[in-house]
């Protein structure tokens, strides 16, 4: 054979064992459909509700003597919070304490000294009528007989009218000074309205001790020691200690997921590493049109201490779960939001697109329901093959030890 004809056939021989041996297809990156545990959950941001705010304030004008609690301390229903000093309130009780005196000693005055001095009196009345009476019949008979002037007997009638008179009034004092006379019972009157006073005047006094009307915690403190405060100046406030609560807001698409009941872990950006359960027990009726959100709440049935009104929460709504299922990263899926979901396959060298139903949605891996088996290959979208395109497989990169690379075929 001459040169030129072997040089020929060497090249051509050389062409087909490369084309022999040439790799096929596009190299892609491809994760198998693979089972295990997958949760589904729906992830919220929100806050600590803040609850309702009680403002303790000063009754009257006054002056601050003491405050006993500081801010974010917990307080108990009745606990002393602030003591203040009003003179005007210790005048008045001392004033009303001195009335109520006076209107006892008064009514006791009638019941023990007023009642028999009256009676003696009456007694006396009557006695000088007698008297009178006699005397004036004695001078109209000596008239009558001509022993006296007229002028005689119309003197003792007019003493007789006196005396009588005069027991008509004592007669009078006494009844007034008797159980349910109008003496004793005006007595009686004043000594009550001066007691109401008193209480009054103490309950006012009492104002300036300033208590928890229930439990709370506080939230700011805006008084001090020697500070002088108007009337009706708030200074401090308390949160009530009722449920604590987490309003929390999730796009619309989330809300099919949602249910009353549901449980939740909840964590604080201020204690990442001391999450607490939560329970959602309201989904509200109406979507924020601008935001295309919904607002939800949570109960916190055992809140940690750390929990502070409008303190940052995440919470995480575990929707479904399965402990064995066919899952895939949520990246090999395609179009998993609109239209039919699908994955791209590698089989026998070439990318097959195959329609799958999704189930749950956790974080990262979806659940794949109909479509795929146990084992398949599925292309993820970065590998940019398409339906019908010839692939092989990327073979997975080798491990690294000791920040080397080790060759594939080689142990350690």
């Amino acid at each position: 054979m001459k040169p030129r004809s072997l040089i020929v056939a060497a090249l051509a021989i050389g062409g087909v064992a490369a084309v022999l041996l040439w790799p096929k297809g596009r190299e892609v990156d491809v994760v198998a459909v693979a089972r295990a545990p997958l949760a589904q959950s729906v992830v919220a941001t929100g806050r600590i509700a803040t609850p309702a705010r009680i403002a303790i304030g000063s009754p009257l004008a006054a002056t601050v003597l003491e405050v006993t609690v500081r801010e974010g301390d917990v307080v108990k229903p009745g606990q002393l919070l602030a003591r203040l000093r009003a003179d005007d309130a210790a005048a008045l009780v001392a004033q009303a304490a001195a009335a109520q005196a006076e209107a006892e000693a008064r009514l006791v005055q009638i019941e023990k000294v007023g009642q028999p001095v009256a009676a003696q009196q009456l007694a006396q009345a009557e006695a000088n009528l007698k008297v009178a009476a006699a005397e004036a019949e004695r001078a109209r008979q000596l008239v009558a007989q001509g022993f006296y002037a007229q002028s005689k007997a119309d003197d003792a009638a007019r003493n007789q009218a006196n005396a009588v008179a005069a027991a008509s009034a004592a007669r009078a004092q006494l009844a007034a000074q008797q159980p349910g006379g109008t003496e004793r019972e005006a007595a009686r009157a004043r000594l009550e309205q001066a007691r109401a006073q008193l209480a009054n005047a103490r309950a006012r006094a009492a104002l300036l001790t300033l208590s928890a009307p229930s439990a709370g915690t506080v939230l700011t403190r805006k008084a001090e020691p020697g500070d002088v405060a108007s009337a009706g100046k708030v200074l401090l406030e308390l949160a009530d200690a009722g449920e604590t609560r987490i309003h929390a807001t999730v796009d619309e698409k989330n809300l099919r997921l949602l249910k009353p009941g549901q449980m939740a872990r909840a964590v604080a950006d201020a204690w990442p590493g001391q999450p607490f359960d939560a329970e959602l027990y309201y989904l509200a009726p109406a979507v924020d049109p601008l935001r295309g959100t919904v607002e939800i709440r949570f109960r916190v049935p055992r809140p940690p201490a750390f929990l502070r009104p409008d303190m940052t929460i995440s919470v995480e709504t575990v929707t479904g779960r399965k402990d064995s299922t066919l899952v895939l990263p949520t990246e090999a899926v395609r179009e998993p939001d609109g239209g039919k979901p699908w994955v791209l396959v590698a089989n026998g060298g070439t990318a097959q697109r195959r329609e799958v139903r999704v189930g749950l949605a956790g974080v990262g891996k979806v659940e794949i329901v109909e479509g795929l088996a146990e084992g398949d290959q599925a292309i993820l979208p970065a590998s940019g093959a398409l339906d019908g395109d010839k692939v092989r497989v990327r073979p997975p990169k080798a491990p690294r030890v000791g920040g080397l690379q080790v060759p594939q075929g080689m142990t350690k």
